[in-house]
């Protein structure tokens, strides 16, 4: 499938919450109960580094990065997050978007990307192992889903070979 990867708009919000809304329905992807709404998701993104994959009008997944602290010390460190549309898995996009994110992030200065994955999504880890993540642990029963099924979050992380 031939796709573009562009800077997420506002006004991609609708198709981007479905994608969100769909990780969330695998009870696997987050521990977010609901999508937010826009203005939430937004404050709580960096606003640099906000990524879909497009085919025609389609939005097929997204990626972005988040800061993983308020502290200045910490302002070259982000945490990914990346959600692929169920119907457009396995086709290349996770792998195309978060190189692109990795590549953009160590354009604006970012040394080191983390990841914290639930433990039973094997295709993320598997996607940031590809993406040169490494898997620093776990954190033991980190969260509960909406089944109270406690869940372990395997921490993974990205030192960029360019920045810092």
């Amino acid at each position: 499938m031939d796709f573009t990867i562009e800077k997420m708009e506002p006004a991609d919000w609708p198709q981007v919450s479905t994608i969100y809304s769909a990780g969330i329905k695998t009870g696997i992807a987050t521990f977010q109960r609901d999508v937010p709404s826009w203005k939430e998701w937004d404050q709580s993104h960096l606003n640099s580094c906000r990524f879909i994959a497009r085919f025609n009008d389609v939005i097929l997944g997204w990626a972005a990065l988040s800061p993983t602290s308020s502290r200045c010390v910490y302002a070259g460190v982000a945490e990914v997050s990346i959600y692929i549309d169920p119907e457009y898995k396995h086709q290349g996009i996770g792998t195309k978007l978060l190189k692109n994110l990795i590549q953009q992030s160590e354009k604006e200065g970012f040394w080191s990307l983390q990841a914290g994955i639930i433990k039973e999504n094997t295709h993320s880890r598997e996607l940031h192992q590809k993406c040169e993540f490494r898997e620093l642990g776990f954190r033991e029963r980190l969260g509960q889903m909406s089944n109270e099924k406690w869940h372990d979050v395997v921490l993974m992380e990205r030192r960029s070979k360019a920045v810092g």
